[in-house]
């Protein structure tokens, strides 16, 4: 599901927050928020051997596990609001077509990797990603259906 990549995001951000993580486990780190956010998101989960293939062997089964129950020790909740949520939410108020959507997640992806964006509410990155997206395709100066304004609540000053 689209909403994993989001999860994983989410859960990274998350356990770096709280603890302080060498270069060298980062990998270790990304893996192991991924196999979470997979056993909550998918229907046919990945083993913990998969993962440790996809490293090329760089972390052991051990590693994932001992890293899985550091994570849960953290008490991560599994039903957040991510980006995701909102990007779906706001893209069916403003009534979108594929271009919009692909448009919309493709800014919202350049979210997910840059650091300052974490100081924003997901919603707000959320509204910031259509509205350019909607200005550029469909030529809107401003949001073009009072809905979207009542739905999402800011204003284009704000993004």
């Amino acid at each position: 599901m689209d909403e994993t990549l989001f999860l994983t995001v989410y859960h990274i951000d998350r356990f770096e927050e709280r603890c302080t993580v060498i270069r060298k486990k980062l990998q270790l780190v990304g893996m192991t928020a991924m196999l979470l956010a997979c056993k909550y998101e998918e229907v046919s989960v990945p083993s913990v051997e998969d993962f440790v293939l996809l490293s090329d062997k760089a972390n052991t089964r051990k590693d994932v596990v001992e890293m899985e129950k550091l994570m849960n020790t953290l008490q991560f909740n599994m039903s957040v609001p991510t980006l995701y949520v909102f990007m779906r939410r706001f893209l069916k108020a403003a009534q979108f077509d594929k271009k919009l959507e692909f448009l919309s997640f493709c800014l919202i992806e350049l979210c997910l990797v840059e650091y300052k964006m974490l100081r924003f509410p997901p919603s707000l990155l959320a509204a910031a990603a259509i509205y350019p997206a909607q200005c550029s395709l469909c030529r809107f100066k401003s949001w073009p259906r009072p809905r979207m304004l009542k739905i999402d609540g800011y204003l284009p000053s704000e993004g």
